[in-house]
């Protein structure tokens, strides 16, 4: 073996597996090499060059270390080749913005590509979106990234198709995703074949005589939802959290996308144009496909280098709530010592001193459990305990949001019959990353008004699945009138819009 910048790391720990903890020794940001699975993704890719970029470390030191590390240990003489030195992390993020601003100003496609083997050659799921999320701060709309999603995954494919996206055990928020991607893959695959025996222009006969098949099959690729769903609520709030927010939200627009290209489909096939219908069909599965791509290759191998298993782990917990595409999830995971030292990091009631400390907010309940301060919360109109409050809240005939003052999502209500997700994902979140990008600009002006005092309250109704949802938004203000926060009710009024004439107390039966 050659040490040189262009030596991959996974191939060098292999041969010397004690350099994975030379490595993560050499540098704190290193330390992620003795994580099995980011040896997996990131490390089977990664160069020495691009590794020593990631903390500014010379590369011609990092590989002169290397090489005394394996002659110390191993007794074996390395050959070092330095040949033209790689760029710094500032210097590849620069590449890269370039690229993706020449492709949007109009460069060729195949230009931009070319451009990018010369320069950078190989490119890590993380620094792409980092790279994004970069143009975004910077000033480039989100739309018009989200123009060319498909693009610069073009761009990047051959070199992002060395990161393996490594086996997660069954019930990691991963492997299920996979797992639905691979069942929707199938999906894909027998709606193509029908599309094939349709014909070239598709037959109307023939359209009309598979038709509950391809109905069938419909139903069951329209399930990608939830997928979407979960990655918007769930995965899409942890990342944010670590400083990634452009490159999901430009995602979530392109689910927006596949959403009403679904819808036309399914128009097309009411219809019964089968020309017009099988067009369609072919786009949304070629979209569906290149998000595929994109999820396996970029965000869940960035996701993974990321995250924390603390945060798999409160992801998983909230996933049930959304629900499942087309699967059912493992129960391998997570391990027992995970399950532990999450148990023993939950937070508690404090029953001590403290929480005895301000009677004009709480007090005990007399009659407690032994070993528990049972408290009641003092309102203006009488006193609850947590337990009767959260239960009230839940048994409410509309959903409940409630964020403050900062736009911070701090509550929400869970009914037996949600109209729209919620997870616990997105308590902490900014509000206007829980909508969807093109409603995001309609949420910033109604929280405007609402903070500067023109508005109190911003109401709507929409037709969603044959029901009529009638959705308002409510400033909350102290006694002085101060913004403190936004209340948002939803409520499926359909059943009240049909009521007629008078049904009394004494009528009811």
């Amino acid at each position: 073996m050659q040490l040189s910048p262009k030596t991959k790391v996974l191939k060098l720990i292999e041969e010397y597996p004690y350099l994975i903890d030379f490595l993560a020794d050499y540098s704190g940001k290193f330390a992620g090499f003795r994580n099995p699975i980011l040896r997996k993704t990131f490390g089977r890719a990664a160069s020495l060059g691009k590794v020593a970029s990631m903390d500014d470390i010379a590369v011609d030191k990092l590989i002169y270390d290397i090489r005394d590390k394996i002659k110390n240990e191993s007794g074996i003489e390395i050959d070092v080749d330095l040949g033209e030195m790689p760029l710094t992390t500032e210097e590849r993020r620069e590449v890269l913005k370039d690229l993706i601003r020449d492709l949007h100003a109009g460069t060729n496609l195949d230009d931009v590509k070319r451009k990018f083997m010369e320069l950078v050659e190989d490119v890590s799921p993380t620094e792409i979106s980092l790279m994004e999320q970069d143009l975004i701060d910077a000033g480039m709309p989100q739309d018009k990234i989200q123009h060319l999603c498909d693009a610069h995954a073009n761009i990047f494919k051959e070199s992002l198709s060395e990161y393996e996206l490594p086996e997660m055990p069954a019930g990691h928020p991963v492997h299920t995703y996979h797992s639905e991607n691979d069942a929707l893959s199938k999906v894909m695959d027998d709606l193509a074949v029908l599309l094939d025996e349709l014909g070239d222009p598709p037959d109307s006969a023939a359209f009309a005589e598979k038709g509950k098949n391809i109905e069938k099959l419909l139903d069951l690729l329209s399930t990608v939802d939830l997928h979407y769903q979960r990655k918007e609520n769930q995965l899409f709030p942890f990342l944010e959290k670590v400083g990634v927010s452009g490159p999901p939200h430009v995602m979530w627009g392109v689910h927006d996308e596949i959403r009403a290209m679904l819808k036309d489909v399914r128009k097309a096939y009411d219809a019964g144009e089968a020309a017009e219908f099988s067009s369609r069909l072919n786009e949304t599965i070629t979209k569906i496909r290149d998000m595929i791509f994109k999820e396996h290759y970029i965000l869940f191998p960035m996701a993974l280098e990321m995250l924390k298993d603390q945060d798999w782990l409160q992801m998983r917990a909230g996933e049930d709530a959304i629900g499942y595409a087309l699967i059912t999830p493992g129960n391998e995971w997570p391990p027992e010592k995970l399950k532990s030292q999450a148990a023993s990091q939950a937070p508690s009631y404090d029953t001590g001193e403290s929480a005895k400390a301000e009677p004009s907010l709480t007090m005990p309940v007399p009659g407690g459990d032994a070993g528990f301060v049972s408290v009641l919360l003092n309102l203006e109109t009488g006193s609850l305990t947590p337990e009767q409050a959260n239960l009230l809240f839940n048994h409410l005939p509309v959903e409940i949001s409630f964020t403050d003052e900062n736009h911070i999502v701090r509550f929400f209500s869970e009914g037996k019959e949600r109209v729209f997700p919620r997870s616990p994902g997105v308590i902490g979140r900014r509000v206007e990353n829980c909508h969807p990008p093109k409603s995001v600009h309609m949420v910033r002006r109604i929280l405007e008004s609402f903070v500067n005092g023109e508005r109190d309250v911003a109401e709507f109704w929409i037709t969603l699945n044959d029901k009529f949802i009638y959705i308002r938004y409510f400033a909350i203000r102290d006694a002085k009138g101060k913004f403190r926060g936004t209340m948002e009710v939803v409520q499926d009024v359909t059943g009240i819009r049909e009521l007629e004439g008078e049904r009394r107390l004494l009528d009811w039966e």
